[in-house]
């Protein structure tokens, strides 16, 4: 992958957390993240979106790449290590994206699963910097609420 290098560019950092609570078992969650047919039910752009590489390897050390081609012809590169994975409870894990070429951010990401009386309480909470002169401009966190939305969605089924 290409690199842009600008010394006068900053490093943005950026940090948020997402939670919701919905009916759905822990074991169910977690799949949800780490079963690459059940993610692939959430974990896109929707219809503007097609993937053209798609590989998951949820262990500590293992890897997570997931590459979309857009109708506009962009694409996008989610490039993941997981840290830390605890079934059922919690995934740690950082990863780069990418736009065409240009690499844009490096994030660490803490998923939670807990039990609550209403079924499960996820929280996604995550770090990110955000690189080069990148405007993030909040869309960092919608995505992953748009993302949380059809995670819950593709679990009530």
């Amino acid at each position: 992958m290409t690199q842009r290098h600008d010394a006068k560019a900053a490093a943005v950092r950026g940090a948020f957390t997402v939670e919701r609570t919905f009916k759905a078992t822990p074991a169910q969650v977690f799949k949800a993240f780490t079963d690459e047919s059940a993610k692939s039910r959430w974990f896109s752009g929707g219809d503007d979106q097609t993937f053209i590489e798609r590989s998951m390897d949820v262990r500590p050390g293992g890897r997570e790449v997931a590459v979309g081609k857009w109708k506009s012809g962009v694409t996008t590169r989610f490039d993941a290590v997981y840290f830390d994975v605890v079934p059922d409870r919690r995934l740690v894990y950082a990863y780069e994206m990418h736009i065409d070429a240009l690499k844009i951010s490096v994030s660490l990401a803490c998923v939670e699963i807990e039990p609550h009386p209403a079924g499960v309480k996820l929280k996604v909470a995550e770090q990110a910097v955000f690189l080069d002169g990148y405007d993030d401009a909040g869309s960092r966190e919608h995505g992953t609420n748009y993302l949380m939305d059809k995670l819950v969605a593709s679990l009530a089924g």
